[in-house]
């Protein structure tokens, strides 16, 4: 008994539609992969020409590179200083957002006390709020009221608590069986002993994950260290580069690949640390952490 021709036509139709969302998804992601990749590749490209070249030529140099501009950029800043300036806040920030981060989540997840509802609404409330309309406050208490001004802590301190990672930890530590947390004050330990014995082992992904999304936003912060640092010594990257480009890059022969090489310098931590993690760095691991 022969096919019905309507039928044989839809599936026909099933298998040309199949077939052409195979090469149509990959063209597509591939386009935006490129895309994406294209503004780092312009990047690079341009710290390593001679001369500036912002034409659509200049995507395939045909010149020699050279790295004379990594080279002016280090004479001109003191390189290592800045990045070692940026490696202390951004490290400050991270332990900071650790601690507090999983006090914070482990209490609003576990401990049973009144309010517990309203102050984790109250933390939800504050991700909201723009860190520029908390600037001018934040100065006054630090730098006018603490007297930190030019010092790693004034820095620091604005970064210490974020309010994504007390929620992603919470979230992580609501996965976790009450059971265990019974188990082990019955046997007597107390809540800081459960905390670090019990639940932060079992909490790993959400670790590495906090540290992940915290390191970018401390390392490429701009206003923040410029508004309470004056002395270059002191400056992260990011805002010697600013300073480069307004005050010296006019006295150099190529200041914009000079510019593009310190933010090759500054954007390399960041690139590379995402390589090294990137399979820890999955979905998988941000949607298991907003489970409730």
């Amino acid at each position: 008994m022969s096919t019905p021709t309507p039928v044989r036509e839809e599936a026909e139709a099933k298998r040309r539609k199949a077939g052409a969302s195979r090469w149509v998804v990959p063209a597509v992601l591939t386009l935006g992969a490129l895309a994406f990749l294209l503004p780092f590749y312009l990047m690079v490209i341009g710290s390593l020409q001679a001369e500036p070249d912002t034409s659509i030529s200049g995507l395939v140099p045909s010149g020699g590179l050279t790295t004379a501009n990594y080279s002016n950029i280090d004479g001109s800043i003191d390189l290592w200083r800045t990045l070692l300036n940026s490696g202390v806040i951004t490290g400050g920030a991270i332990v900071g957002t650790l601690v507090f981060g999983v006090l914070a989540g482990y209490a609003l997840a576990v401990l049973h006390f009144r309010g517990r509802g309203t102050l984790f609404a109250m933390v939800l409330l504050v991700q909201v709020i723009p860190f520029q309309l908390l600037t001018i406050p934040l100065y006054v208490l630090t730098v006018r009221t603490y007297g930190l001004a030019d010092s790693y802590l004034g820095m620091v301190l604005p970064f210490l608590v974020n309010t994504t990672a007390v929620f992603v930890f919470r979230q992580f530590f609501l996965q976790l069986p009450p059971d265990l947390f019974s188990a082990a004050r019955i046997d007597g330990a107390s809540e800081l002993r459960v905390l670090w014995s019990v639940a932060l082992p079992l909490v790993r992904p959400a670790l590495l994950t906090v540290v992940l999304l915290t390191f970018i936003g401390p390392w490429n912060e701009f206003l923040w260290p410029f508004l309470v640092t004056k002395e270059a010594a002191m400056q992260p990257l990011a805002v010697a580069l600013a300073n480069y480009q307004a005050n010296v890059a006019a006295t150099t022969s190529n200041p914009y690949g000079a510019v593009l090489a310190g933010s090759v310098v500054l954007a390399a931590p960041a690139v590379g640390l995402f390589l090294v993690f990137q399979r820890h760095f999955t979905a998988t691991n941000l949607s298991a952490g907003v489970k409730g």
